[in-house]
Formats: C-alpha cells, sequence, structure tokens
C-alpha cells in the first residue's frame, strides 16, 4: 500500500460526494488522517489486503468526523450555542474510530480478488453473551 496525499486529493475528488473537510485540511492533518485511516482499517481487517482506495474513503470520512465542530462531540459537548446566531445539539458518537469506517471501504475491501476466501468485512463484532 501507497497511499500519499496527492493520490488521495485525486480519489477524493472524483469519487467521494462529502469533501470541504478533506479539502479544508492542511498537508499535515491530511497525512495524519490518511496514517489513521490506514492503522484503523489494518488493525479491525489484518487477514485482509487493503486498498488505497479503502484508506482514501475512511480518511474522507474521519475528515468529516474530526472537523472543529464534530470534535466538540468527540470531546463530550452535549450542546451549545451562539446567541442570536445558531445552537448546536450532538447526538451520542462513536466510541471506537473502528465505527467511524464507512461501508463503501468495506466494500472496496470485500471486492478485492485478494480477499475472495475471506468472508466479507463487516462493521459487526463477534463477541461473548451470558444467557
Amino acid at each position: 500500500m501507497a497511499v500519499n496525499v496527492t493520490d488521495a486529493d485525486a480519489y477524493i475528488a472524483e469519487w467521494v460526494i462529502v469533501v470541504e473537510d478533506w479539502f479544508d485540511a492542511d498537508e499535515a492533518s491530511k497525512t495524519r488522517l490518511l496514517n489513521v485511516a490506514s492503522r484503523t482499517l489494518t488493525t479491525r481487517f489484518p487477514k485482509y489486503t487493503i486498498l488505497d482506495a479503502a484508506v482514501y474513503e475512511t480518511a474522507a470520512a474521519f475528515a468529516t468526523a474530526f472537523n472543529d465542530q464534530n470534535k466538540l462531540a468527540v470531546q463530550g459537548v452535549q450542546s451549545f450555542s451562539l446567541t442570536g446566531v445558531a445552537s448546536f445539539t450532538f447526538r451520542d458518537w462513536a466510541r471506537e474510530l473502528a465505527d467511524l469506517i464507512p461501508q463503501t471501504a468495506l466494500d472496496i475491501i470485500g471486492e478485492d480478488p485478494d480477499n475472495a476466501d475471506l468472508p466479507n468485512p463487516s462493521k459487526r463484532r463477534v463477541g461473548w453473551s451470558v444467557m
């Protein structure tokens, strides 16, 4: 995998719908977003081949999730208002970065021929249950 900001810019400009937060970010922020997206995908799906396109989709989703306004929700702010201007209320926020992986990225990983012998990746996790 050889993700880089230049290729990410081109991919996101062509294939991602909500691009403002990605293109508003500086080069250092974009690099961090790509690094975290790559690490999150490879940690969550260690047996899968992760294509660059999946990393770019996830990085764009992270850019939106961690824009200036949404960072407040991540930090635990439930609501705030600017008198006479606006009022914001946040809903519950994802607890893990893996919860922010977009379905498009999962589809890209699942469609890769290198992953044909593996089940399609999903956001579901297997866990223990006590009856």
